[in-house]
């Protein structure tokens, strides 16, 4: 399967071509990284720290789209919205792993996957985190909100630039399924000043950023004298590089639609 990495240069496009070369089926076709960056003309595998692999950093993604089978995007909002209509016109798989979507934005790939690209999107690429979703899900069935309040705890690097993070949204729409009701109407996402009580049902976030924490996210069920609390650590990007991969190879055989980690991964 012929692959375009975007983001080719920063730390999730180093990870994505070091598995690319790893994995049977799968093979780099093109490295893309922005407009006068510094590593333009270079090898992707000698920048990745692979060696030399033949495929050479560029700017321009166009030249690509007619040979490639797809493409793995972990870059900003805006700018994946535009390749997902390069793989909606190229009957592309497009493999989201960019956060911090707007709801139209969100919209906008959605009717891209439904119209003819084969769309992986997922705020966590990761088994364990997709895994971890499934079971908030049950859990929150199971412990209901008049005896157990909803905590979702998070904490990333410093450099990271969208709160909540996609994984913590991701875990508060597991929550909010298993509740059977709508994250954005039941979602608090600041706390500050004199708050008041804790209102019944309501589904908590708090984002915490420092230092070089990859990811840790903890969803805590409290109740009258107890707490269950449902965690994942994340302490190598690779992991997520490793389910992009496999989501890409996944959906090479899918019809057309817009998927979730969750249907790759057969839970």
């Amino acid at each position: 399967m012929k692959l375009i990495v975007l983001g080719a240069a920063g730390r999730m496009g180093q990870n994505l071509v070091r598995v690319i070369e790893q994995t049977p089926g799968a093979t780099l076709c093109a490295a893309i990284e922005r407009a006068g960056s510094p590593i333009l003309g270079r090898d992707a595998g000698e920048v990745a720290g692979v060696g030399t692999i033949g495929v050479d950093v560029t700017d321009d993604l166009t030249p690509f789209l007619v040979d490639a089978d797809g493409i793995l995007d972990f870059t900003a909002p805006a700018n994946s919205v535009a390749v997902a209509e390069h793989a909606r016109e190229h009957g592309l798989v497009h493999i989201v792993g960019t956060t911090g979507f707007s709801a139209q934005e969100e919209a906008e790939i959605a009717r891209c996957g439904e119209a003819g690209a084969r769309i992986v999107k997922s705020g966590n690429m990761s088994l364990g985190v997709n895994l971890l979703a499934l079971l908030v899900e049950r859990a929150a069935k199971a412990l209901s909100a008049e005896n157990f309040d909803i905590e979702v705890v998070e904490m990333h690097h410093r450099h990271k630039v969208d709160a909540p993070s996609g994984t913590a949204l991701l875990l508060g729409e597991a929550a909010a399924a298993g509740r059977e009701v709508d994250l954005p109407s039941a979602s608090v996402r600041v706390r500050d000043g004199h708050t008041g009580p804790r209102s019944t049902g309501t589904i908590g976030f708090a984002t915490l950023r420092g230092g070089s924490v990859i990811g840790d996210h903890t969803v805590v069920y409290a109740g009258e004298g107890e707490r269950v609390e449902l965690t994942h650590r994340a302490d190598d990007r690779s992991i997520y590089a490793r389910g992009a991969v496999k989501a890409a190879l996944w959906a090479k055989d899918q019809s057309a639609g817009y998927y979730s980690m969750r249907d790759v991964l057969g839970l």
